[in-house]
């Protein structure tokens, strides 16, 4: 008989630095996931992209055992990474804060297509484009 999953839990960790302190202990513990185990797959998994805040999806199960799925990281945070910016505009694309290239904006979008709703590269890249705009990022030529 197959595993019945029971609970989906999406956190946002750091890769490669998760730990049992909040969120994933706040969020995982009561689920009756070992911490532990979790803890070390996660980081083990995630050891290569260190720096990078990266979305996941936790699976838990029925008998108490997990799947997770480590998702692309948010557009946000690639696109404050590549202009080099500590922050987003508080007023959106009033003010500049920062700016990237158009090469740039390919390579995010590249990076983000798995997750994103976007049939070819151009219609991921208008998506993200359109996310760095709000956040008051120039695209550059």
């Amino acid at each position: 008989m197959a595993k019945e999953m029971i609970n989906k839990i999406k956190l946002q960790i750091p890769a490669g630095k998760a730990t049992a302190a909040p969120p994933v202990g706040t969020a995982l513990g009561p689920a009756g996931i070992a911490l532990p185990d979790f803890i070390n797959r996660f980081n083990d998994a995630t050891k290569d992209k260190m720096g990078d805040i990266l979305p996941v999806e936790v699976y838990v199960y029925d008998d108490r055992s997990f799947d997770f799925k480590v998702k692309t990281p948010p557009a946000a945070f690639l696109i404050k990474k590549a202009a080099g910016v500590s922050k987003a505009s508080a007023t959106g694309s009033k003010s500049i804060a920062g700016s990237i290239t158009r090469d740039q904006l390919r390579q995010i979008a590249e990076t983000k297509m798995p997750d994103l709703n976007a049939n070819d590269i151009e219609g991921a890249m208008r998506i993200i484009e359109g996310t760095a705009k709000n956040m008051g990022i120039e695209i550059k030529d």
